[in-house]
């Protein structure tokens, strides 16, 4: 039995959720070992040119995902690219979901000082956010994290690959940008009447 193609048919099959290695290796019956060669052996394969797709680590999982240097068609297919992108505030948003999860909205409303409600809906139904708990708090308000879909997003194998923040370096900023306004308010000349 050709092995590769299986695989092939498996990660065609399991779609967007992908697979583990360990269930790879559970449906195929093989070792590790054997799993991993026939992973890189498709990977090798899927780096020629004529082909449009390639194996990725997305998500601790094993997927089939087409080529970013071919965005430009699918954009075309799928309509309108500048719907599909993140606003700002939704970005930001999810920045501090992503950092700070589980998280409920009154503390991103907190860090943000400006309700979030309706911009976690929305990451909710586009599927980058979702529902990972009930806090302790009074109310027993919805805890929210990133999902699978998330690192797809973002192109990130698990939520420790998200780049590392330096809070002394965004404090520093803070401060800078605190002397540099109110030096600019202290150079005004003032009116008199």
């Amino acid at each position: 039995m050709n092995l590769l193609g299986v695989l092939e048919g498996i990660l065609f099959a399991v779609g967007d959720e992908g697979i583990t290695l360990k269930g790879l290796c559970d449906v195929m019956d093989i070792d590790i070992d054997e799993a991993k060669d026939l992973l890189m052996q498709i990977q090798k394969r899927y780096e020629n040119n004529e082909y449009g797709i390639r194996v990725s680590y997305l998500g601790d999982a094993f997927k089939l995902t087409t080529k970013k240097e071919h965005k430009d068609y699918y954009h075309k297919l799928l309509g309108n690219p500048e719907s599909q992108t993140l606003s700002e505030t939704a970005l930001e948003v999810l920045a501090i979901i992503a950092y700070n999860q589980p998280i409920t909205r009154v503390m991103i409303d907190e860090m943000r000082g400006v309700a979030c409600g309706q911009i976690v809906r929305k990451l909710t139904a586009r599927g980058l956010v979702k529902t990972v708990g009930k806090s302790k708090m009074p109310g027993k308000p919805n805890l929210y994290g990133t999902t699978r879909e998330f690192l797809d997003y973002f192109g990130l194998a698990s939520i420790e690959d998200l780049p590392k923040m330096n809070l002394e370096e965004i404090d520093e900023e803070k401060e800078t940008e605190l002397f540099t306004s109110i030096y600019k308010e202290s150079e005004e000349v003032p009116v008199e009447n």
